[in-house]
């Protein structure tokens, strides 16, 4: 059967379904193929549920210290399989609001592996895709303009196999039915920095390695020693600098064992289970893009400024195409990839104005560029930072570790980053994305009034600090 549409979107997730609505709203006849669910890694895999366990960890934590704030909570325990729980409660409640979205938008779904196939009876060029529906039946959508956003996978160490058992890769982690005693973490970025700090909430025993120096490789150094340290204080053990001998690994009744070179040193690392956090790749295999003329680059479907592909009428949004691999940049890229089909006027994609976020205890959000970064791109910059030990709102919520931190360019004045660790971060660095878009001066943001007594305040007197302006501190 042959189905003709305006747009196709190859991969229901956060990237591709909201592609779809933009195109809907634009008039457009819309079709996404999803061979899993709607929603993608985010919401059944990635963000929305080790965030639901991040909050669950968190309750559990604050309950645990509770008499700091005067509160007896005597008798408290964790009940993991309720967490579980409730995690699968969230996700279903916001599977069904997609699916809702795509009835709203008049999107129409099918279920089925696409496979994009070239020049045919179906039609002059590539860009067809032929779907295999559940049943076995093969299905041919004819789209004026494709969006391929297949989204990524774990990626694989070789030798440290996933088995669900004693290597587990996120997607397993997130299934487990019980808390392990004890965990060795593969890799200090995001992933793996967001569980070390969820498990140890839970009481959890875990060590981090990381074969860079600095766990959160690429970030500001100063603000990935401060959380550093603060997980260490929490009982997490960080270890940089370790090159595993993957073929050097044990399992048995202990858990897991393998070698490591640290510091010049041969070490032996032990847990119960081992979780393989060493970024994603991008899925581009099985895909047809074989039978068109996109380019794979690196690994990552290869796009202009516009997310179009090798052939014009044809594009690639989100994780399918590196760069920052988050929901809300496929969000973006998939909106822009929608109205650049639809004729509509688009603004250039900055990468810049991307808030980057740990939600780790205590949370991590950037936006812009490192202190360090900015100066091996030959910037002449500055900085200041104020603490949150300083903010009353933060001595108020009992969690005031951590700073904010402001770079901006010392000829111009301009904003360059804004690096926040502490309470609420992924929330406050919203002001200075909105200021990285307006184009704001640190001046300026300082200038707004910001409540007292409210978080915020770190932010505001860091971007008056840069000129000395700064009043409580």
């Amino acid at each position: 059967m042959t189905i003709t549409c305006d747009v196709a979107v190859l991969g229901g997730g956060t990237g591709g379904y909201v592609a779809a609505i933009k195109a809907a709203q634009l008039g457009k006849e819309v079709i996404i193929i999803e061979k899993e669910k709607l929603g993608g890694t985010c919401l059944h895999k990635g963000c929305i549920p080790t965030k639901s366990l991040l909050r669950s960890a968190e309750v559990y934590s604050l309950l645990q210290n509770a008499e700091e704030y005067g509160v007896e909570t005597a008798g408290s325990r964790l009940v993991f399989p309720k967490v579980q729980e409730r995690k699968r409660g969230i996700v279903d409640k916001l599977y069904q609001g997609v699916q809702y979205l795509m009835r709203k938008n008049k999107i129409r779904v099918i279920e089925g592996s696409g496979r994009v196939i070239g020049p045919s009876i179906f039609s002059p060029r590539s860009g067809a895709v032929a779907v295999e529906l559940p049943d076995g039946e093969m299905e041919t959508i004819v789209p004026a303009n494709l969006i391929i956003a297949t989204g990524s996978r774990p990626r694989v160490l070789p030798g440290l196999e996933p088995d669900g058992q004693y290597i587990l890769s996120s997607d397993e982690a997130l299934e487990l039915e019980s808390l392990p005693e004890s965990l060795l973490i593969v890799g200090g970025g995001v992933i793996g920095i967001e569980w070390a700090s969820m498990l140890c909430d839970f009481g959890v025993q875990v060590t981090v390695v990381e074969l860079a120096g600095q766990i959160l490789p690429g970030e500001d150094e100063e603000t990935a020693r401060e959380l550093a340290k603060s997980l260490e204080r929490r009982g997490v053990k960080i270890r940089t600098g370790v090159q595993l001998q993957t073929d050097t690994y044990s399992t048995g009744e202990n858990g897991i064992a393998i070698k490591a070179l640290h510091q010049g040193e041969e070490q032996l690392f032990e847990a119960k289970q081992m979780l393989v956090s060493i970024g994603r790749t991008a899925n581009v295999e099985g895909i047809g893009l074989e039978n068109t003329d996109i380019r794979v680059a690196n690994g990552n479907i290869a796009v202009n400024a516009n997310f179009q592909t090798g052939e014009s009428h044809i594009y690639a949004i989100g994780d399918c195409i590196g760069g920052l691999q988050l929901a809300h940049a496929a969000s973006h890229e998939g909106i822009a990839a929608a109205m650049h089909l639809a004729g509509e006027k688009t603004h250039a994609y900055d990468p810049a104005f991307i808030p980057r976020c740990v939600y780790s205890q205590p949370e991590v959000a950037s936006v812009g560029l490192s202190e360090s970064r900015a100066r091996e791109l030959g910037r002449s910059v500055k900085s200041a930072k104020v603490p949150f030990s300083a903010i009353g709102k933060a001595l108020v919520e009992g969690h005031a570790e951590g700073f904010a931190k402001v770079v901006a360019d010392t000829e111009t004045g301009d904003l360059v980053g804004v690096q926040i660790i502490g309470p609420h971060a992924t929330e406050l660095i919203a002001e200075a994305a909105l200021a990285a878009v307006l184009d704001a001066t640190p001046w300026e943001v300082g200038s707004a009034v910001h409540a007292h007594p409210t978080l915020s305040e770190a932010l505001g007197e860091a971007m008056l600090a840069i000129d000395g302006n700064a009043i409580n501190v």
